[in-house]
Order: structure tokens, then sequence, then C-alpha cells
């Protein structure tokens, strides 16, 4: 995958990241209040916590903990009521839609349960679209775009469309359009909610590979321990409050997945 990740980075012109000292994400007395007529719902009851430059952390929870309210905020998807939030040096919790959108664009990359690829698109052109939107060139695109795709072992899928791919194959195609705007932070939102458990093992496989060897930042909403496992860090909501901030050794997947050979699975 090492080959790869360096052909990835010289197509799209970025260097590799290292993993450093600084915080990627510092979140300080984060809150989120909602309004339902005259109640209101504290989602959130002043969430604090630094995650570095290069970790992979989970976020963990029952429903209703909060944890699908602080993933909208660390996405910047919403705003939070009072607290600061910083995403790689820059404030992003005062800035307005326009500014949350070009924070998205810039910094992010999301990988949803439901894959969300575009049904009639190749898998080329659904890792291409966030590139169309960003205003980058057809001759550009296609070149982050298919070094994406061969990260995740699709090199020899581009020219299919979601309906002839499998779900995991899905993923990986989603994990490719995630990883084509040369993103800081991955945010996965139960990435393996939809997959049998081989196939979510081969995709954590490749989270964990992004983080180690690329140094990607990644951050996993899930509500399942052995997902989880896969983190070294895992934080605990309950109740819109922060009760649990452990490091742990990652579980390493024990099947050997080359990147090459995870586009037959």
């Amino acid at each position: 995958m090492a080959s790869a990740v360096n052909r990835w980075h010289d197509a799209i012109g970025y260097p590799l990241q290292t993993i450093s000292e600084n915080f990627m994400i510092t979140v300080t007395d984060l809150k989120k209040t909602y309004h339902m007529g005259d109640i209101e719902v504290n989602a959130l009851n002043g969430v604090s916590f630094e995650i570095k430059k290069g970790e992979f952390v989970a976020i963990m929870g029952p429903s209703g903990s909060g944890k699908s309210t602080l993933m909208n905020l660390i996405g910047c998807l919403d705003t939070p009521t009072s607290g600061t939030y910083v995403l790689d040096g820059d404030m992003v919790s005062q800035l307005d839609d326009v500014e949350l959108a070009a924070a998205r664009a810039a910094k992010l990359g999301f990988i949803f349960q439901q894959y969300n690829l575009l049904p009639r698109q190749t898998a080329l052109r659904n890792v291409e679209l966030p590139l169309i939107y960003r205003g980058i060139s057809g001759a550009e695109r296609h070149r982050r775009a298919a070094a994406a795709l061969e990260i995740v072992g699709m090199k020899e899928r581009t020219d299919h469309k979601p309906n002839e791919l499998s779900g995991g194959q899905q993923q990986r195609v989603a994990i490719a359009r995630a990883l084509s705007g040369s993103p800081s932070v991955i945010l996965a939102d139960e990435p393996t909610g939809a997959l049998d458990t081989k196939t979510s093992a081969e995709i954590m496989d490749i989270l964990q590979r992004l983080n180690r060897e690329q140094g990607l930042t990644v951050v996993l909403v899930t509500h399942e321990y052995d997902v989880a496992a896969y983190a070294g860090r895992v934080l605990t909501m309950r109740d819109g409050e922060l009760v649990g901030d452990e490091k742990q050794t990652p579980r390493m997947t024990t099947q050997v997945v080359t990147m090459a050979g995870v586009a037959g699975k």
C-alpha cells in the first residue's frame, strides 16, 4: 500500500502528512442545545478533548448519548451553542454556513454507513464528484480519483456502477471519494454498519493502513466494541457528556489483506 499512497500524493501534489504532537482537533466546553417548542434539549454538555494529528479515535455511546451531535459539529455540519472548536489550527466554531462548507471541502473527508454513491455513475465518476464542485480540471480529477481508487484496491473496477459492486466494494469507493480531496481528517460514521464481519474487518484494515502508513487522522463513530477495538483511543459519550477517554492497543486484522487484492472481495 505504501507505494500506492506515494503515487496518490504524487498525483495530487501534496506531501505525506507526518504524525506530530500538534493537535488536529481541539474542542473546549462544547455545548449544543436544541429548542423544541418550550423544551430545551441539551445534546452536548460541556465536552472538551483534543485529538492529535495522526491519531485513530473511536467515539462510542448509546443512542441519545450525543455522539451524532458531536460528529456533526466536528464535521462542520452544525455550529455549537457555545464553546470552541479548532480544526487543524483554524477556529471553525463561529463560522457561517458558507465558511463551514469551505472548511468541510478543504479539511474533511466523510465515510457513511450507506455509501451514498450515485447509482448511475461509475466508481471513478463517484470519486471525482467532490473535485468537480471544487473546480478542479478534468484531467486532474481523473488522476486523483484513479490514484485514490488504487489505494483501496479498486483499480480494476473504475468503470463499474454501484449495482455491479458488492457492499464492501461500494464502501471502498466511498473511502476513495473521501480521500480524493486530500483531507486532513477522515470522519467515518458507522462505516461497517451495513457489512458482514469479514468485510467489516477488511474495511477497518484499510482505515488502519491509511492511518498508519499515510498519517491520516481518523475519527470513527460506532456503537460496536469490535469496531472500536481497531482504534488507538476510545472516547465514550453518555447523556451529552464525555464520560470516558481511554487509550488502547489497536486490534490488528488477523488476515493479511493486500491493497491490490481487496478489490476481489
